[in-house]
């Protein structure tokens, strides 16, 4: 558990605020992170966010804090970052593009330096795992008591097609990740409860995600457990109980049929995001993310009498307001530059696990390593069906991330004690 100890006001003076400012920080954070799946709990993580930063800022402002912005990642924040500002001078809605810039890209860089400077030790990155999987685990049962038993829903419904803070397109983002860190625990785990809790923990989030019916997030779901198998041969029994799932869950089979695959909505979708990337190539749309659908702005008809005829027309006759498509999203709002922008951050992050892999002496970490390269591929998987830059899913992104530079820090903090013993 979180050395609570820290909170107790010991001492005297200004240092008693001090402790206990470093103390509630990852508290806080931790109570986000939580919340972080759940609709109608805005006030609670905008709460815990700001106080963060604002004890954060007093920290640094006295010198009582080691909390540091380097990272590998930095460089590449830094970047996207001042072209997103740079695009602010071409956006067609400066107003919506400067507050998605604070609102779905600063905070949550902040959110994952929270994370890195307050979860860098080994024990804390397990509690902070623990508080994920927790989350979900309890977040997958609310909604399906809401959606099919409250609501009265039948099972051929896709879960949350209701739900308006948490759609069906993002729950996967949370469970997937919340699976594949339960079933990594699942691998160290000896004693009989947390091995029971853990197993009925990832079927819940399994059996929930499936429910949603969404094909990204099948294949996702799929890749993860695949590549977790390297660790454990024994996880691929969970592919053959998915495989049976999707069989079984009413209106599922038909939504993976070829025809679906290769013929649904998606083609002409794409296709209008790439028309108007080659009209605003270098700087985009802007980055405000309500730019694409606005059509006092972006004239969606106009755009679709440039395409073939065969992806013309919209989705039954609608134009959809967003790209659903989270790297077409980045490159229709901010340019092709701003897409290689992003591209490094994913390409930074690829680079950090295989050099922590290779690095690694300790089979624990390996399985860390594994664990979070599933996930992190799972999700750029899925974020090719769906927009991943605002709500609960860019937290993940963003948690994602964090985990990664933690195992990063710490596996070379571990390489550079074990150099230096060996030149001392």
């Amino acid at each position: 558990m979180f050395n609570f100890g820290q909170l107790t006001l010991a001492g005297s003076g200004k240092e008693k605020v001090f402790s206990f400012l470093n103390g509630v920080i990852p508290l806080l954070t931790g109570i986000y992170i939580f919340f972080n799946p759940f609709p109608h709990t805005t006030a609670i993580k905008e709460l815990c966010f700001y106080i963060s930063v604002l004890a954060l800022i007093a920290l640094i402002i006295f010198k009582k804090t080691g909390f540091s912005f380097r990272s590998p990642l930095s460089p590449s924040f830094l970047l996207f970052f001042l072209w997103g500002v740079f695009g602010l001078f071409f956006t067609l809605d400066i107003a919506n593009s400067f507050h998605d810039l604070w609102a779905h890209f600063l905070k949550y860089v902040m959110v994952y330096f929270l994370l890195v400077n307050y979860f860098h030790l080994q024990k804390r990155l397990e509690i902070f795992s623990w508080v994920v999987v927790v989350s979900a685990t309890i977040f997958s049962l609310w909604a399906i008591i809401i959606y099919y038993i409250v609501d009265g829903n039948p099972l051929s419904a896709r879960l949350g097609v209701t739900f308006l803070e948490i759609h069906t397109d993002y729950i996967g983002f949370i469970l997937i990740f919340a699976l594949i860190l339960t079933l990594n625990k699942l691998l160290h785990h000896q004693s009989t409860l947390a091995s029971s809790s853990l197993l009925i923990s990832s079927i819940i989030l399994c059996a929930t995600t499936l429910l949603t019916q969404s094909r990204g997030a099948l294949i996702a779901l799929v890749a993860a457990i695949i590549i977790l198998s390297f660790l454990n041969k024994k996880i691929l029994v969970l592919l053959a109980i998915i495989i049976l799932l999707v069989m079984t869950i009413p209106g599922f089979k038909e939504r993976m049929n070829i025809k679906e695959l290769l013929h649904n909505e998606r083609r002409q979708i794409n296709a209008l995001t790439m028309e108007i990337i080659k009209s605003y190539p270098l700087t985009g749309l802007g980055f405000g993310m309500q730019i694409y659908g606005n059509t006092k702005l972006t004239d969606l008809k106009k755009f679709d009498s440039k395409l073939p005829k065969q992806y013309q027309g919209g989705v039954g006759g609608m134009f959809i307001g967003s790209p659903h498509n989270t790297l077409l999203d980045v490159a229709v709002r901010t340019g092709i530059i701003g897409f290689i922008l992003f591209s490094s951050i994913i390409v930074t992050a690829l680079f950090m696990l295989w050099r922590a892999w290779q690095v690694a002496k300790d089979e624990y970490f390996k399985s860390w390593i594994v664990c979070v390269f599933a996930a992190f591929l799972s999700f750029m998987i899925a974020a090719l069906f769906a927009d991943t830059a605002f709500g609960p899913q860019a937290v993940v992104f963003y948690t994602i991330l964090a985990m990664i530079t933690i195992l990063w820090n710490i596996n070379k903090s571990a390489t550079n004690a074990r150099e230096s013993q060996e030149h001392s």
